[in-house]
């Protein structure tokens, strides 16, 4: 089956969206109560634990 470059690009972008949805539902609930008014620190964190694992941040250092 063949996909344009733009269907590719549709597609990517759906199925990026669609992961970080589920991801930012289990995150609110492993945050607590707080709802989605959490701090900006808190979500960077848990952000960058999901979408940038340690292994690529020591390489992008060295």
């Amino acid at each position: 089956m063949e996909c344009s470059e733009e269907g590719k690009t549709t597609l990517g972008t759906f199925v990026l969206r669609e992961e970080a949805n589920v991801w930012w539902k289990n995150a609110k609930m492993r945050l607590g109560p707080g709802g989605m008014a959490i701090p900006w620190e808190m979500f960077k964190r848990e952000f960058l634990v999901k979408y940038f694992p340690v292994d690529v941040k020591n390489k992008k250092v060295v």
